[in-house]
């Protein structure tokens, strides 16, 4: 939240000794954990801090430094060390203040100065919109994270106290705010295993969200019935007793819904207020992993527990770190009891995930299991980014890759991934190895051969069959749900568009230089660097892709590169009208067009458009009369003797309406070895109907060997190519 500004200074607060306010005495009995010599460095960062904001106020009225030290509060509350509490007190002072980094560096050292640096907003930099400068400012932030994972941390304190103060923005902000925590700073903060924060967050932006919907949930939650109480804590009695009974030393609490998380089942599973509260909830923490285990004994003995409802995130954790059982047993009162086992450890880690390597063993050089698997995802963000091509496609995957819920699945060795729900066999190569990924050709899940596009469950072995030649293609954009995968084969694809247009720009600008008795090759060297030293191009490559992307008319780009005003007075040699051949594999420079849609062995012509590359139609297409209009953009193009892939077309098939019609039509394709992509009713009466089906064909021979079955079939009375 950026502050205000008011010429006025507000006096702080005082103590009546020392002048020290006493929300910099509540920030001191917060972080008493920490070792007794660091203790002042905290009082000297609220001085530089207050002295840089000196005359800055919220939009509250409050000073300024009243937000930097609640936000180093909130961390201390998570017990963190004081380098990270001193960058809280100070993460505004680079961005707003004239402190430097230069200067803090000199009072608190350079790790203070990275951190205040990793948590600045990128107001200084122009962007098109208030949502592509989220995006990049996102960017540079997780870049900061694989620096350093405190100036997350920092980061999500910061975004608390600014949710915990929503109050003084207006409507309209309060609503922006709140919707950027809840779709971003929130499942960070999940996938970073800060239950705690993410809880607080989530809350407090539906309540900036939607108000009334907040106060009336709340209201329920708060006037339970006094029946349910007394279930409870009958409940709490017998698991308790139970526990002793077997002798084993536990904390059980139980465990309250959110309004939030009432309302994203009521919202999301269409239950009612009563059917979600219909869940008693407990956790139980003992001291050690065996004890775990008897204890899911001790309760299952007590109430039995619901078949196939039992999950073991202690021998597989969640990707967050996260670990505990799960089991939900039958009720006294015939309702379901949620209950979560672990230890103390993985409790603390539960609610404060990464936080909680410097809480639970202070000064401790091994990072916890959340930790390590914050920096493992963060960094494969980090790569991932690399290869997007935007900050809003980067921010786009990225949201993409923070759902909760995962399936976990095996390699053929053993080993476990986890991946988000309704993950493909395709998103599974990916998360191997991204060579895995664009080579793969088909998977084989609990040793059954099926197709890349099949979802995936928690259990699975997966083992994905690759192919040298193989290449990723456009299709499985469509399918696939982790970011990574998702990055890869977009990076891939363009990669391959590019080498198949400078391949492409290579051949149309020959034919046209042939036509002014010239080629690349005997253009002089200076003359090609100066022209794409003028025309801003690296290299020579750059600017092929660009005649091939008819970025360049191929015979402009040939009158410029010889210098002439013109072409030559006669018209085309006879070196124009030679053919470039295709072979159907030039991916994102040559399309086919959706009016004729040509296939090999089809008279076609090519059309330049800018941006598209070349469009192929076929000869006989009625559009074409409309292209001649603009002969300088005709190509003359024809099928290359190896012409590979699949080709769209369309039948019209003329057929009796009765049942079982349609069925034999499919079958009769099918056979063919053909692809069936769209069905369509055009007409239909009580005796006939006329069908089109869209489908997948080699090349002409292909599609006549469909037409000839079908015309074979007794049900069909006509069939035609459209």
């Amino acid at each position: 939240m950026t502050p205000s500004r008011t010429a006025k200074t507000v006096a702080h607060p005082q103590a009546p000794d020392d002048g020290v306010p006493d929300y910099v005495r509540q920030l001191e009995r917060a972080a008493s954990y920490l070792p007794a010599e660091q203790l002042p460095l905290l009082r000297r960062a609220w001085e530089v801090g207050a002295a840089a904001h000196e005359g800055q106020t919220r939009k509250s009225g409050e000073p300024y430094i009243t937000h930097p030290v609640a936000v180093a509060q909130v961390l201390a509350e998570l017990g963190l060390d004081v380098e990270t509490l001193i960058a809280a007190i100070l993460h505004d002072t680079i961005e707003d203040t004239p402190l430097t980094h230069a200067e803090i560096t000199e009072a608190f050292g350079e790790s203070v100065a990275e951190l205040v640096d990793g948590v600045t907003k990128l107001d200084k930099l122009h962007f098109r919109d208030r949502q592509e400068a989220a995006a990049e400012s996102f960017r540079k932030m997780l870049l900061a994270m694989s620096r350093d994972l405190r100036v997350i941390m920092i980061k999500l304190a910061d975004r608390l106290h600014n949710m915990r103060t929503l109050g003084a923005q207006s409507p309209e902000a309060r609503k922006r705010i709140a919707k950027e925590t809840l779709d971003i700073y929130a499942p960070i903060a999940q996938r970073l295993g800060m239950s705690l924060v993410k809880s607080e967050l989530q809350d407090l932006g539906f309540r900036a969200m939607y108000p009334w919907r907040h106060a009336i949930i709340d209201k329920h939650i708060r006037s339970q019935p006094v029946m349910r109480r007394e279930s409870m804590a009958q409940i709490e009695a017998h698991l308790s007793q139970r526990l002793a009974r077997d002798g084993l030393e536990h904390k059980l609490v139980s465990r309250v819904k959110t309004p939030w998380s009432i309302y994203n089942k009521m919202h999301g599973e269409g239950k009612s207020f009563d059917q979600v509260m219909d869940v008693f909830g407990f956790r139980v923490v003992v001291d050690s992993v065996p004890h775990c285990y008897q204890a899911l004994g001790s309760v299952h003995a007590q109430y039995k527990p619901l078949d196939a409802r039992f999950r073991d995130f202690i021998a597989i954790p969640k990707a967050n770190g996260y670990q505990s059982l799960h089991t939900v047993l039958f009720g006294p009162y015939g309702s379901p009891i949620e209950v979560q086992i672990r230890t103390v450890e993985m409790d603390l880690i539960a609610e404060r995930g990464i936080a909680a390597h410097w809480t639970y063993k202070y000064g401790a050089q091994t990072p916890n299991s959340a930790q390590s698997r914050a920096h493992a995802w963060i960094m494969e963000l980090i790569e991932n980014q690399r290869a997007a091509g935007s900050s809003l496609e980067f921010l786009d995957n990225v949201k993409v890759d923070l759902f909760p819920d995962e399936v976990y699945l095996f390699t053929p060795k053993g080993k476990i991934l986890s991946l988000p729900r309704s993950s493909t066999a395709l998103d599974f190569a990916y998360a191997v190895h991204t060579d895995v990924g664009n080579q793969a050709v088909a998977s084989r899940v609990d040793k059954k051969l099926v197709p890349l596009r099949t979802k995936l469950a928690s259990g699975q072995s997966v083992e994905i069959i690759t192919a040298k030649s193989a290449l990723p293609k456009p299709q499985w954009l469509e399918f696939v749900v982790t970011s990574k995968a998702r990055t890869a084969i977009r990076h891939q694809l363009k990669q391959l568009e590019h080498e198949d247009a400078v391949q492409l720009g290579h051949r149309m600008l020959d034919r046209a230089l042939e036509d002014l008795n010239s080629s690349l090759e005997r253009l002089p060297q200076q003359r090609l660097e100066a022209f794409l030293a003028e025309h801003r191009y690296p290299r020579l490559e750059a600017f092929l892709a660009d005649v091939a992307l008819g970025n360049w008319m191929p015979t402009q780009a040939a009158q410029a590169l010889t210098a002439f005003a013109e072409l030559r007075a006669g018209g085309h040699s006879k070196h124009s009208q030679e053919k470039i051949l295709i072979n159907g594999t030039e991916r994102g420079v040559v399309s086919f067009a959706n009016c004729c849609q040509p296939i090999p062995g089809d008279d076609i012509m090519g059309y330049h458009t800018a941006g598209k590359g070349i469009v192929v139609h076929r000869l006989d297409c009625p559009n074409v009369a409309e292209f001649r209009k603009s002969p300088e953009r005709w190509i003359p193009i024809g099928w290359d003797t190896n012409v590979s892939g699949d080709y769209d077309a369309s039948l019209l098939i003329d057929t009796e309406n009765r049942p079982g019609v349609l069925a034999q039509v499919a079958a009769a394709v099918a056979q063919s070895q053909s692809n069936i992509d769209r069905v369509e009713y055009l007409e239909r009466d009580i005796n006939a109907a006329l069908l089109r089906f869209s489908i997948q064909v080699r090349d002409r021979n292909h599609l006549a060997e469909v037409m000839r079955r079908l015309r074979r079939l007794g049900v069909v009375n006509g069939v035609r190519r459209q």
